[in-house]
């Protein structure tokens, strides 16, 4: 069933208004009338089973059928500290993300970020990797539309992963699978509400600064086996894993 997000709508009760480039797609790419069904999304969780009451130029009126609460969210948020890697590799990891159900994507200029962008262009990156998320979570059926974040530093990644309930770095040199068999569970275990944060680091790793950093900030790191993952991998193994363990 078609799947689109509207906000503001979580008070609805008989009708929804879909407006905006929604309404192009519904009429001329999926040529939906009057009395076909699709989903509408509140982007918090709470979606709506309609079929559509009227086509007009710039609006289709969705007549809700059932209201339901959105069985694909995991119990915990994960948020993805992802440093930033070259060319357009954080298109695909945002896209896998939202599939593998994390909640937040943050991406993070590291010490060894090859990647320099300007103010100017980062605007509109984050404008078309708020997009990918948006199309990675309809296809996926996702009840809320994961945030990508603006870019921040390391520290600042830091200073605000310090709130959450566990924080999770991967580390190509660290040891011990039992080690990291037992953090992945007990953050697997959560109770419901609870917030992990998984920081990745950019092609070249992280540099042994910024792994003391965060082990002065209570991270666990953690190995993910015996072969070296590149940062494409590294964060999407771990989101696989993280949302097996997690699903109820």
């Amino acid at each position: 069933m078609p799947r689109f997000y509207v906000e503001d709508c979580s008070d609805a009760q008989e009708q929804i208004a879909i407006t905006g480039e929604d309404v192009n797609h519904i009429k001329n790419v999926l040529r939906l009338s009057v009395g076909d069904a699709l989903m509408v999304c509140d982007g918090n969780g709470k979606e709506y089973t309609c079929s559509i009451a009227a086509v007009e130029k710039d609006v289709v009126y969705a007549k809700i059928e059932d209201i339901n609460q959105n069985a694909a969210e995991l119990p915990c948020a994960i948020t993805l500290f992802q440093g930033m890697p070259k060319s357009d590799k954080l298109e695909f990891i945002i896209q896998k993300a939202v599939e593998l159900g994390a909640a937040e994507i943050v991406p993070v200029m590291m010490k060894r970020t090859v990647v320099k962008l300007e103010d100017k262009k980062k605007a509109k990156k984050l404008e078309r990797y708020q997009a990918i998320s948006e199309s990675a979570a309809k296809q996926s059926g996702r009840g809320v539309i994961p945030k990508v974040s603006d870019f921040c530093s390391f520290s600042q990644a830091l200073a605000r992963a310090g709130e959450f309930d566990v924080m999770l770095l991967p580390y190509e040199s660290a040891e011990g699978i039992t080690y990291a068999r037992e953090v992945i569970a007990q953050a697997a275990d959560l109770p419901a509400g609870s917030k992990v944060a998984v920081f990745i680091g950019p092609e070249g790793g992280f540099a042994q600064e910024e792994v003391a950093a965060a082990k002065d900030k209570g991270a666990k790191v953690i190995t993910l086996g015996n072969r070296i993952l590149r940062t494409e991998t590294a964060g999407l193994t771990v989101l696989s894993i993280l949302m097996f363990q997690m699903e109820r």
